[in-house]
């Protein structure tokens, strides 16, 4: 499928709000039964069912079988990306009860986009990461320096081995709630597992949101040189 194609059937996607829902929930970039998704969407199963039909034809999502359940996740993370930074033009929709402002909360601090960090966690990081001169911005990409290379490595990063994967490597993704760039692309990836190995952050059950840990307030201020309640 081609990238303006791509575009499109996306954006076509977000218009619906039950879709739009439905693809929220799985920037979290795990598989999800159709029946959480019904519920996240506040649709029906048989509804639910009907869209995610919709977006594995499209290519959007891909399903797995077991038994007799379907689970199903976005197909790719450049998608996620798209989804995400498409969804930084639309915003986020109207909060109408404390349990959504709870959340909108959580995620505007930091969430999952797909397989790397997002929200204000995540762009803070990238800021800081610039302003130590490891990572240059040129348009849309973010180039390791060689201060970088040593940081990365130091910090216990393969950078060799996430060069190799079949993506792009370090670029830049638009924010969905901060409306700034974070780091995305293999790099991103491979940044936000080390900091879930070293128990900075930890994800939240039936949530893109995810909780950052004492040892990773102490250890985003060592090594970023950046506060985070």
């Amino acid at each position: 499928m081609n990238l303006n194609r791509n575009v499109s059937s996306i954006a076509s996607l977000i218009s619906d709000p039950s879709r739009a829902a439905i693809l929220l929930h799985l920037l979290d970039g795990r598989c999800h039964p159709a029946g959480d998704l019904a519920a996240a969407a506040g649709i029906t199963p048989q509804t639910a069912s009907f869209h995610l039909a919709k977006m594995a034809e499209l290519g959007i999502v891909t399903v797995e079988k077991h038994g007799r359940h379907r689970y199903y996740r976005i197909a790719q993370a450049s998608d996620a990306e798209m989804i995400e930074q498409l969804l930084s033009f639309t915003g986020p929709a109207p909060v109408v009860s404390l349990r959504q402002s709870d959340q909108m909360k959580k995620l505007r601090h930091a969430r999952m986009c797909y397989d790397h960090l997002a929200g204000e966690a995540a762009v803070r990081i990238t800021e800081s990461l610039q302003r130590a001169g490891h990572l240059q911005k040129d348009n849309l990409e973010l180039h390791v320096t060689a201060s970088g290379e040593t940081f990365f490595a130091d910090f216990g990063l393969d950078l060799p081995q996430l060069r190799k994967k079949r993506r792009a490597f370090s670029r830049c993704c638009l924010d969905w709630t901060e409306r700034e760039h974070h780091l995305a692309g293999a790099l991103g990836y491979g940044l936000t597992e080390r900091m879930f190995a070293m128990d900075w952050f930890r994800r939240e059950e039936q949530s893109r949101a995810v909780r950052i840990t004492q040892e990773g307030k102490q250890g985003m201020a060592e090594r970023f040189g950046i506060r985070l309640d």
